[in-house]
């Protein structure tokens, strides 16, 4: 059966759900974390209107003033928590909001619902001053915690929530979904290049992606080719460094399959299969994990708001990337 706003890939996951809601065994936490692009949104979203649904079934009933009040983008009893527009952060003061809101009573009588997102995005005072709204929510309170690495939320956090993972997502759970979204051809591809995460495989299939990954595919050929990383790293957007790196880290964690394996069958991009046997040759397996760590590490500086200087970054990193291919 299909449900309205549920991936199919998570139509178990929400049986769950629903098993727990019609035994009224409910936690007051949920933390569901999973990479970019696996639907924990769309999970959340679905979980959010059958909460606050009036008359709900297996799902919302989307018939309800509770409902009609949600789809117009306003209900009184969900409180949504994000960093502001252009800050990487979640600071204390909305999280003094979220304290306030779960001491009043539901205006329709029914759940107050907050929803943090991510949650890795609370600084330490934030995160701190969530622990007592979550350990004394009070009736009829969720909170829902959306997380790409639940790691970098404090165990604290961690421990208060029930914890909900979402692997990536095997290609024939998705690849109904993924064939009427970008047809036949196109689907398995993407699915690959993805890792598995269908709706990232949707966002890396438009055409500026494609375009900025043809791009740094190019870079990493020149750069095999003897070129200059920092002219090279010039040509890139550096407005772009969080999506090149991660490029740069799946295309290591393939060459580093490849180098250890020999096999190709797991390669994330196969295409780049020429590119990686180049590399393979001009460097040790150990040499392209050290890359690897630096690649992760930048980025994780970029996601904490540490906002290390793009174009030095990104600089640095094809500087690292030239010196293995050319040793």
């Amino acid at each position: 059966m299909a449900l309205t706003g549920v991936l199919p890939w998570h139509y178990a996951t929400w049986q769950q759900f629903v098993r727990l809601a019609n035994d009224d065994r409910m936690p007051h936490a949920l933390l569901i974390s999973g990479a970019h692009g696996v639907g924990k949104q769309q999970l959340a979203d679905a979980l959010v209107a059958k909460t606050l649904c009036a008359k709900p079934t297996v799902q919302a009933c989307g018939q309800c003033h509770s409902c009609a009040m949600l789809a117009s983008g306003y209900h009184p009893d969900l409180l949504r928590i994000s960093p502001e527009e252009g800050k990487r952060q979640i600071r204390i003061d909305p999280i003094r909001d979220v304290n306030r809101f779960v001491s009043q009573t539901a205006q329709q009588g029914g759940y107050r619902v907050i929803v943090i997102s991510p949650a890795e995005a609370m600084n330490t005072a934030a995160a701190n001053a969530l622990l007592k709204s979550l350990e004394e929510p009070g009736e009829k309170t969720l909170f829902i915690l959306l997380s790409d690495v639940p790691s970098r939320t404090l165990p604290t956090i961690r421990s208060r929530c029930q914890q909900w993972p979402l692997a990536s997502v095997p290609f024939e759970a998705c690849q109904g979904w993924l064939t009427e979204k970008l047809g036949g051809d196109e689907a398995h591809f993407w699915w690959r290049v993805s890792g598995g995460l269908p709706l990232l495989a949707i966002e890396l299939a438009m055409p500026d992606e494609r375009a900025l990954r043809h791009q740094i595919h190019d870079c990493f050929e020149q750069l095999v080719r003897g070129a200059e990383p920092v002219s090279e790293a010039a040509r890139l957007d550096r407005q772009a460094i969080d999506a090149i790196l991660w490029y740069g880290i799946a295309w290591l964690e393939d060459l580093i399959r490849l180098g250890l394996s020999g096999e190709t069958t797991a390669l994330h991009n196969p295409d780049l299969e020429p590119l990686y046997r180049q590399a393979v040759k001009n460097a040790r397996v150990q040499d392209w994990f050290r890359l690897l760590d630096y690649a992760r590490e930048q980025r994780r500086l970029l996601a904490v708001g540490a906002n290390p200087n793009p174009q030095l970054v990104l600089e640095a990193w094809l500087v690292r990337w030239s010196a293995l291919l050319r040793s």
